[in-house]
Parts: C-alpha cells; structure tokens; sequence
C-alpha cells in the first residue's frame, strides 16, 4: 500500500500500475478475492489509459513524422524547381550575351567590310583620278591642264621669247625600207623616250611629234619659264644620245639614225587645239623659223638663229660658231650659227 500511494503522488502511471498488480496479486494470496479483482480492474483501466496514450503519442509522432516527410519534400522540391528556374535564366542570360556578341560580331564584321570596300573604292578612285592627271599632264602643261579643269576651256596665250627646238632624221625614208614596220616605231620610240627624258629633266615642254620630227620649247611657263641655254643644253644631249646609239647599233650590224637640230627664240602664240583628241600647240613665225633652222642645219650639229646665239653671249661651258648668212626657203639669208659645248 506505500508502494501505491507514493506512486500516486508522483502520479507516475507505469508505478502506479506495477503497485496495483502487485497489490491484486497479494490480495490474490490472502484469498481477498474482491479486493484482487478491484485492484487487477484498476490496474488495467490504468493500462489501457497508457496503451491509448502511447499509440495517440506514436500517432502523432508518425503524423509529425510524415509531416515533416512532406515538408522535406516540399522544401526539396522549390529548392530543385529554383535550380531549374536559376538554370533556365542563366541560359537565357547566355544566349542573350551570345546573341549581343553575334549581333556585334556581325555588325563590326559588316562595318570592317565597309570600310575595306570604302577604302579599296576610294583608293581606286585615288588611282584612277592620278592616272587622268597623268595623262593630262602628258598632254597639255600643267597651268594650262589646271585651267582646262577650272574653267572648261584654255584661253590661247601670247607669250614671249619663247625658244623652240626641231630635230629631224636624216634619211629617214631609206632607213625606214631596211626595218621593219615594228622595228621602225620601235627605233623611233626609243629615241623620243630618250628625247622626253632630257627635255623633262630641264624643264622644257613637248608639243608634239610629226612622223620622225620632234618638237619642244622653252620659256612657255611664265617665271618659272626654262632659259634658251636649257634648250641649248638639252639638243646638246639628244646629238650626244643618238651618237651613242649609232655605235651600238652598228656594232650590232644594224641601221641607225642621224640627226639635225634647230633651235630659235621668239614670240609664239600658245593654246588648244580642237575638241576630240585636243592637242596643246603653239604658233607663229618663230615657229617657222625653228624649223627652218633644223633643215638649214647639218647631222650631229645643234644650228642656232641670231636671236638664241645673241641671248647666249656671255653663257660660260657653250661656244657658238658663226656660219655666216645662210639662204633660208621664204626668208632670204639668216645668220645661224653651230654651239657646242666648251
């Protein structure tokens, strides 16, 4: 009885319990059979109340348990569809950035494109605006080409003291029926390129070329115009050219040109001829007179009017000999005289 009732205070049940059937079995033994059967009645309902207890607490527990289950799984199941939906916007962030790359790719690889083409179409038209200047300027002088592009035309020039130099090939008819026709131009070109050479070197014009006659002048360039000595010195070169060409030449077994050389210093009128094909030219009677002067003259001589030797005197390294009046076709007798190097 001190079991139970200390079990009662504590009110443990399992005590309470234990105490209870050990009470119903001493009962039992003493043969107290009504206080047995209340103490096993009440030890039992005991029970029970902890047997209900117990499966109310393992039904929870396993409510809490399962619970908890769905939350983990809840809980696992945002976690992955965050993974997804942070997967899925880091790929659409990368195929965004890849899509800004390609668009920039593209765009600077069309721009660099542009640019080449740009570039290749203004060089090209650098080039093709270099060579029409080129040409021009193989055609006319180079105030008048500026003119002719300012203003659509040239106004013709009277210009003085101008000195005009002619040479001419002599023989040239029986020298052409030994070549043939290309070996003919080719003689000829190599002489005129060799005649452009020296006549650029000095400054002095090329009108123009009239079968195997070449004609040049001095002095058409305002200040800047070449002196009758530059003109002088040029046709000396050009004799010393063909000199040297007819020994090679000959040395060769082949036929070669001589030439005559007239030069005379004037007043010209200068401008521009036609209007297909236009050709810079200039005229007047200094121009007849330079050409009479070439045909007066002798092969390998440079042949002077009075008026270049007089503009000569004084010009140290040249020397000019006399001749004395020559009968000149439509022009009576003319002073000319030969200069040559001293």
């Amino acid at each position: 009885m001190a079991a139970l009732a200390m079990a009662e205070r504590t009110d443990h049940a399992p005590s309470i319990v234990a105490a209870l059937r050990a009470l119903a079995n001493a009962h039992e033994h003493l043969g107290d059979t009504r206080n047995a059967l209340a103490c096993t009645k009440r030890y039992l309902t005991i029970q029970e109340g902890i047997t209900n207890a117990t499966s109310a607490t393992m039904a929870n527990n396993a409510v809490l348990a399962a619970e908890f289950q769905r939350q983990q799984i809840a809980d696992s199941v945002q976690v992955a569809a965050k993974r997804v939906r942070d997967a899925t916007e880091a790929e659409a962030t990368i195929t965004r950035e890849r899509t800004r790359r390609n668009v920039f790719l593209f765009v600077g690889l069309g721009l660099a494109l542009f640019a080449a083409v740009v570039i290749a179409q203004r060089n090209r038209i650098r080039k093709e605006h270099g060579r029409s200047e080129e040409l021009l300027l193989n055609i006319l002088p180079q105030e008048v080409a500026q003119e002719l592009k300012q203003k659509g035309e040239a106004d013709a020039r009277s210009i003085e003291e101008v000195t005009i130099l002619f040479t001419d090939f002599k023989g040239f008819t029986a020298i052409s029926e030994q070549l043939s026709a290309r070996d003919l131009v080719d003689e000829l070109n190599a002489c005129f390129k060799a005649f452009d050479h020296i006549i650029t070197s000095r400054g002095i014009e090329k009108i123009k070329t009239i079968g195997d006659a070449y004609m040049c002048a001095g002095g058409l360039h305002g200040q800047d115009r070449t002196t009758p000595v530059h003109v002088v010195m040029a046709a000396l070169e050009m004799q010393d050219f063909m000199r040297e060409r007819k020994t090679v030449r000959q040395a060769a077994g082949l036929p070669a040109f001589e030439m005559r050389v007239g030069i005379h210093t004037g007043s010209v009128v200068a401008g521009i001829v036609g209007v297909k094909k236009f050709q810079y030219d200039i005229w007047g009677d200094t121009v007849n007179i330079a050409s009479r002067m070439e045909s007066s003259g002798e092969v390998g001589q440079v042949n002077i009017s009075y008026s270049t030797a007089r503009l000569l005197r004084g010009t140290s390294g040249l020397r000019s000999i006399p001749r004395g009046p020559v009968e000149v076709k439509g022009k009576g007798a003319m002073e000319m005289w030969f200069v040559e190097r001293a």
